[in-house]
Order: C-alpha cells, then structure tokens, then sequence
C-alpha cells in the first residue's frame, strides 16, 4: 500500500465526496483499488497482459451498475410493502458500430451497449413488476451513465 491511499475517506456527502484510491506500481496492470476500508483489485486478464487479479474496468462498471439497480430496486419494494423475495441482474457489456444500432443517435464510431436483465423472485402482479422495471431505471448509477458526465482529469504528483 503507498501514502497515496492513507487517509482515504468513505464519509457521506455531508461531509464531501467520497474518494476513490488506486494504487498501481508501475510495472504490471494490477491495481490496488481502496475504497474507504474495502479493498480490492482491478486487472486485465492474462490474453490483455494482465495478471486476472481482479475484475476488468469495465466488469467492475458492470458490477456498480448491478448493483445499484439491485438496491434502488429492493428499496422501492421495501418501501412500497412490495412482496419482493429477491432480484438479479445480469449485465453485458458490447462496443458496437454506431450504424449497427437502433438506439444509436450518432451514425459515425462505435458506441458502447450495456445490457441489463432483471430477474424478480416473489408473488409480484404484472403491475408491481412494471412498477420495479420502471424504477429500476431511476438508480443513480444508471443516471450517471446516461446523463452528460464531466470527468476532469489533474495531477497530484508532487515530483512535477
């Protein structure tokens, strides 16, 4: 672990956002990833000069996406008294030529998809499972990803 990831904080929003730290040594593509106590690896697998450590960048966006759904889910059921007995997503996630896409709004490129099924276990009408596929979409992560997102990219090395 490096000073880098000292001091990492998982506080809540009253308190700032929270930080994500990954730590890398420079010479394979095994990352350390510390989020507040957690700890975890990111890698790419063997046939991408990885190590298969962890998961891949994008199986963990899968993974966050999932999740997320999963839970803004289980809470609107909670919630609404909805017999919920329980709830998996399984996402995939595909680059595709723009043209190749019906959803697509641009024509030139790839673009990339993210499919997402959600399985609904419990003695749930019609209605209620609409209900649960409606808000489904209304995860925060889900938003993310769909909204127009600014990633602004520093440095906070202290050698330049």
């Amino acid at each position: 672990m490096s000073e880098q990831t000292e001091g990492a904080s998982n506080g809540s929003e009253a308190e700032g956002p929270k930080e994500v730290i990954i730590y890398g040594d420079g010479e394979g593509l095994d990352q350390e990833v510390f989020v507040g106590s957690h700890r975890m690896w990111a890698d790419e697998p063997p046939e991408s000069g990885g190590s298969d450590r962890g998961p891949d960048p994008y199986d963990l966006l899968l993974a966050s996406l999932g999740a997320c759904t999963s839970i803004t889910v289980t809470m609107y059921a909670q919630r609404e008294g909805l017999p919920l007995r329980g709830i998996t997503t399984r996402l995939r996630h595909s680059s595709v030529h723009a043209d190749d896409c019906a959803e697509a709004e641009t024509e030139e490129g790839k673009i990339d998809r993210i499919e997402l099924d959600i399985g609904l276990d419990g003695p749930l009408s019609d209605e209620q499972r609409s209900q649960l596929l409606e808000i489904a979409e209304k995860c925060p992560v889900h938003r993310s990803l769909t909204s127009e997102t600014v990633i602004r990219i520093g440095s906070d090395d202290e050698s330049n």
